[in-house]
């Protein structure tokens, strides 16, 4: 009985020493793989980047998303793996238990431009089961960017789940894309995966479809027709993408040139001061949003309501001080109007470099301005799209005041004939400055909408003074539809200009062709029409 109980004893002891000494071969294939991260091997980290992403580990994902960040350190000589943490902490990348520092002798684990291919891929994956539909969204994206061969199981799975159908195309974009160039993928699913880029169209899938390389003849025919259709449909988008560039800034140009209409058209004064109403309309709006910043931050969303009746008022209240100061007594002499006003643009520009120093300020977009969305194959964005609705609701306004209003119809009168309207006990100089000041305030509202898109300093005027000029004379010296169709004009030629002559060489040939149109028709588009104006 001894005797069996010693044997025993010393089975049991030798086991234990068995176990110890194997357990290292035991290590399972997650720890394996966290191990190759400190070779310095770029085979070496590929493999371990799929062999983690399939593991279905929990620490995974965080493991992959360090290694794209530059945070998974690994020591060369104990060949132990580190995440580090945006909060300094650092875990073990092998078990997740906390480590209180990592080694001096650790570096970040280096990548290649196939590595990161691969990180994406993975991350995708990872991502693809998330419960966040955004998450999801932008995973089946990466893992189309990637196409990584790997991701092709993962892709499948999360197809079989999915029930959203934004996500499903997305996911059915990623499967055609890596399918394309899996070597051992069928003729069939090939020519289907041309069929999904073909639907979606876009400058990605034309660049996966033209880079996929060496395919069976009856794909490459089929590639070659997707191609063709691609590009004839990027070319129509693109029209339409400089189209809609060409009424964002045709906006802009009607909203800087309105104010300069009514005061160039009622009382034929060259305004160089204009530009800097509307720049004074930009410093009210950043005015009013350090306010809301300091003092009442939760009404950030509403500071261009506050802002843009403020900015009228400004600019409205200084124009008018301008004309009853120094416009009235210069009537009738164009050139000491013109000079008197250009060094009075020079007076404003310096007063606010010394009021709110020479370096741009800056101007935040509300919540409701921010972003984009897709149309097609173009972006608009929020801020501009907002701009335009912004324009064209001031410019019915603007129209509806001229014809329905008492001022509005002595401004008229006063424009068709100065003497007739004067006979007729309308106080034309009553009428000059509120014309003045209408056309300053409507220029200060400018550079609200202008603040949004543009840098706010002293010299945003000067940007948007001689375009203006040129806006009012190409559509007829006071004509406010004259100045809307000229504004859009302008700026759909000069966009789809740029492309070909570049910016400065389509801003002259536009010039160019404004002063050629003028030797035809001197007043432009729409010529006013009254006695004193034809006399």
């Amino acid at each position: 009985m001894p005797t069996n109980l010693s044997a025993r004893f010393c089975t049991f002891v030798l086991s234990l020493f068995l176990i110890a000494f194997a357990l290292p071969a035991f290590a399972g294939p997650f720890e394996d793989a966290v191990a190759k991260f400190a070779n310095d091997d770029f085979s070496d980290t590929e493999e371990a980047i799929g062999v983690v992403a399939s593991s279905g580990n929990t620490l995974a994902f965080p493991i992959i998303s360090a290694l794209q960040d530059g945070r998974l350190m690994a020591d060369p000589d104990s060949k132990k793996v580190y995440v580090t943490g945006a909060d300094g902490k650092s875990i073990d990348a092998a078990t997740g238990q906390p480590v209180a520092s990592v080694p001096d002798s650790a570096s970040a684990v280096r990548l290649n431009n196939r590595l990161r291919r691969s990180v994406d891929a993975a991350l995708g994956s990872l991502t693809l089961q998330s419960p966040n539909l955004g998450t999801r969204l932008q995973a089946a994206q990466s893992v189309f960017k990637s196409h990584e061969e790997t991701a092709l199981e993962a892709v499948d799975g999360a197809l079989a789940k999915e029930t959203n159908k934004s996500v499903r195309v997305a996911l059915g974009e990623a499967r055609a894309a890596i399918l394309l160039f899996k070597s051992d993928a069928t003729e069939v699913e090939k020519l289907e995966a041309v069929a999904t880029l073909k639907a979606r169209g876009d400058q990605e899938a034309l660049a996966l479809l033209t880079g996929m390389g060496d395919q069976p003849e009856s794909v490459t025919k089929a590639a070659a027709s997707a191609i063709g259709s691609i590009q004839n449909s990027l070319a129509v988008w693109s029209t339409v993408q400089n189209a809609w560039y060409g009424l964002s800034l045709g906006s802009v140009l009607l909203l800087a040139a309105i104010g300069l209409a009514i005061t160039f058209g009622v009382m034929g004064v060259i305004n160089m001061a204009h530009g800097e109403m509307v720049m004074l309309g930009a410093y009210t709006t950043f005015v009013v949003q350090e306010v809301i910043r300091t003092r009442f931050p939760g009404l950030f969303d509403y500071s261009l309501f506050i802002a843009v009746p403020l900015a009228f008022l400004v600019s409205g209240a200084i124009g008018v001080l301008i004309e009853r100061s120094i416009i009235r007594f210069l009537y009738g002499r164009p050139l000491e109007t013109l000079l008197a006003t250009w060094g009075l643009s020079l007076v404003l520009q310096q007063a606010v470099r010394t009021m709110f120093g020479p370096t741009n300020r800056e101007v935040g977009n509300p919540s409701w301005m921010s972003g984009a969305f897709e149309l097609g194959q173009i972006t608009i964005t929020y801020n501009r799209l907002w701009i335009l609705c912004f324009t064209l609701a001031v410019f019915a306004i603007l129209l509806a005041m001229l014809r329905y209003t008492a001022l509005g119809l002595e401004m008229r009168a006063v424009t068709q004939n100065r003497r007739m309207a004067a006979s007729m006990g309308i106080a034309t100089s009553r009428v000059d400055a509120l014309t003045f000041g209408l056309g300053s305030g409507i220029a200060g509202i400018a550079g609200v909408a202008l603040s949004q898109i543009d840098n706010v300093s002293p010299n945003l005027g000067q940007s948007y003074i001689i375009d203006s000029f040129m806006v009012v004379v190409f559509g007829g010296v006071g004509n406010l539809w004259g100045t809307l169709v000229g504004a859009f004009t302008l700026g759909i030629a000069n966009k789809f200009l740029e492309p070909i002559a570049g910016a400065v060489l389509g801003k002259i040939a536009i010039l160019v062709l404004i002063i050629l149109f003028i030797q035809k028709r001197p007043r432009g588009l729409f010529a006013l029409k009254g006695r004193a104006v034809e006399a």
